[in-house]
C-alpha cells in the first residue's frame, strides 16, 4: 500500500499530509500523534509500507529499535517525563494499517490505567510547541554523540 493506495502514514511519509514531524532518516519518520494519550505521545514509522511488526524486514529491525529509543530519550528530555509507555500493536487496535511504534510520555499518578485510554487534542499552536522540543531533545543527543 502507498500512499496513492489511502494509507496516511505512506502520505505523511511521501509529505503529501500536513504532519508534525520530529525526526526523519532514510529508513524511518517520527511525527506526533494528532490524537495523543497524553500531549508528546509520538508515532515511529518506517518510510516504506509494512502492515506489521512480523513484515518489518530483518535488515531494519535494529533501526526501527533504535529510532524507537532515540524518542524514548528525546520524549523525556523535551517534557520532564519520568518514563514512557513503548507499544506496537499488530492488526488488533491498529487504527492504521501501517507499522507505528507509539511512543507516549508517563508520569507517576498520570492518570493513565490499563488500555482504556481517553485520547486527548492539541489546542493551538501547541502541537508546533511540542514538536520543536522533541526536534530539539533530538538534535542535542545527536550532537553529543558526534562531541562523544
Amino acid at each position: 500500500m502507498s500512499a496513492a493506495g489511502g494509507c496516511i502514514f505512506c502520505a505523511i511519509v511521501a509529505d503529501n499530509v500536513d504532519a508534525h514531524v520530529v525526526m526523519r532518516n532514510d529508513d524511518f519518520v517520527a511525527f506526533l500523534d494528532s490524537r495523543p494519550v497524553f500531549r508528546g505521545h509520538t508515532l515511529v514509522v518506517p518510510r516504506d509500507h509494512f502492515s506489521t511488526l512480523l513484515d518489518l524486514p530483518a535488515p531494519l529491525r535494529d533501526g526501527f529499535l533504535e529510532a524507537g529509543q532515540d524518542l524514548v530519550r528525546a520524549v523525556q528530555n523535551a517534557f520532564g517525563a519520568q518514563g514512557t509507555f513503548v507499544a506496537i500493536n499488530n492488526t488488533i487496535s491498529q487504527s492504521v494499517p501501517h507499522l507505528h511504534m507509539h511512543v507516549v510520555p508517563r508520569n507517576k499518578s498520570d492518570g493513565l490505567r490499563g488500555f482504556f485510554w481517553p485520547r486527548m487534542s492539541y489546542g493551538p499552536g501547541e502541537a508546533d510547541a511540542y514538536a520543536e522540543r522533541l526536534r530539539a531533545a533530538l538534535s542535542e543527543r545527536r550532537g553529543a554523540e558526534a562531541a562523544g
